[in-house]
């Protein structure tokens, strides 16, 4: 792998003026960029890091100043708003920026959770029933229990262990919570009760999607009347009784059968919602022995402690050999393009006062949206 490239580790700044809650896992982008930052710095390679702050243009502006060669993009989100995460992507595209992980089509899809299952069921790909819920007076024709979450957020924000619902006046009461607090409609689905699995994928340009070493979330010290799911304070909160009873097995302890079939959904939804690089694929056992995708997550926690990363040690692969196979992966694409005249995007040619007034215009729409105005 060439050495003599310049790179620049893009990630999004926290801002808690703009957050609904306290989320540490906003704050840990910037831990999880370090980490890159110090790994691909130790094996020789010229890095920048590239804070994703108020203003898209002095970000951008940043990353030519810094001549990038390839951004690796650990932007989850802007100004807090974990919407805008394909925004932030499609801006690299627009200015034929090589980047790594996926493209903004891809994480748009996947951000809005009904969308995903929707585009997995025309794959017949299986998925809990659901249903979209946007007026609060709206009852889904579902079978109890429920569970209800935000449509378009990640990292299980809005998942509590009160998400698992059993009867009307409880599912109503978490309906409203989502309508109210996120702003954003509630997407509500049978609950699955039985084992969940994740899988972490790696796609190597040229080569396809590996499936790593299939992972379980052990339940079995979770106290007998809390859900066997992994709500926000499981996820990010280090030192919460659910964080410490919900410890992740890798590999799991699965036969073959179970395994590949496991592996063999979990690639199959990566090609269906258009998913590259890598990406993680939630899913659930049930009782009765059939399998469940919950959820495609194209933007994981890549930090050293995180699920990913684990699953890159139990394939045998170095964190460091990752990061190089996805830069490699964003060098090929970026060739391939070059390659093909004619599907240069319009806008490479633009002078800098026009690519002023471009960015400009989507700072000012970004700000409207996340406010709620028209414009």
């Amino acid at each position: 792998m060439r050495k003599d490239i310049r790179i620049g580790i893009a990630y999004n700044t926290y801002f808690p003026e703009f957050d609904i809650d306290y989320h540490p896992s906003e704050e840990f982008v910037e831990e999880m960029a370090q980490e890159v930052y110090d790994v691909l710095s130790s094996i020789g390679y010229s890095v920048t890091m590239l804070p994703l702050e108020r203003s898209l243009f002095d970000f951008l502006e940043r990353i030519r100043e810094e001549k990038v060669d390839v951004l690796i993009n650990l932007c989850e989100a802007y100004l807090d708003q974990s919407k805008f995460e394909s925004n932030i992507a499609a801006l690299y595209e627009i200015l034929d920026l090589p980047f790594t992980g996926n493209d903004s089509r891809a994480l748009a899809f996947c951000q809005d959770k009904f969308r995903a299952k929707a585009i997995l069921k025309a794959f017949n790909l299986p998925t809990p029933r659901g249903e979209l819920i946007s007026l609060p007076a709206k009852k889904p024709n579902l079978r109890f229990p429920l569970i209800v979450k935000p449509s378009c957020e990640d990292a299980s924000i809005g998942i509590k262990a009160d998400s698992v619902v059993y009867d009307e006046d409880s599912l109503m009461i978490k309906i409203n919570e989502i309508l109210n607090k996120f702003k954003q409609p509630a997407l509500v689905e049978e609950y699955i009760e039985g084992r969940e699995f994740n899988v972490a994928l790696l796609e190597r340009e040229g080569q396809g999607v590996q499936a790593l070493p299939v992972s379980e979330i052990d339940f079995s010290s979770l106290p007998e009347n809390i859900p066997r799911i992994c709500c926000y304070e499981a996820k990010w909160y280090e030192d919460h009784e659910l964080y410490q009873a919900t410890i992740p097995v890798c590999p799991a302890r699965i036969d073959e059968r179970l395994r590949r079939k496991i592996q063999g959904l979990a690639v199959a939804a990566f090609y269906a919602l258009g998913c590259r690089d890598y990406a993680r694929v939630d899913m659930r056992l049930s009782s009765q022995g059939e399998l469940y995708i919950l959820e495609i997550n194209p933007n994981p926690d890549i930090s050293l402690n995180a699920g990913y990363a684990r699953a890159l040690k139990a394939a045998g692969l170095a964190y460091h050999e990752f990061w190089e196979i996805m830069i490699n992966n964003a060098l090929e694409r970026k060739k391939r393009i070059e390659g093909k005249k004619e599907i240069h995007w319009p806008f490479i040619s633009l002078d800098s006062t026009s690519e002023k007034v471009l960015i400009s215009l989507i700072e000012k729409a970004t700000q409207s949206q996340r406010k709620g105005e028209r414009w």
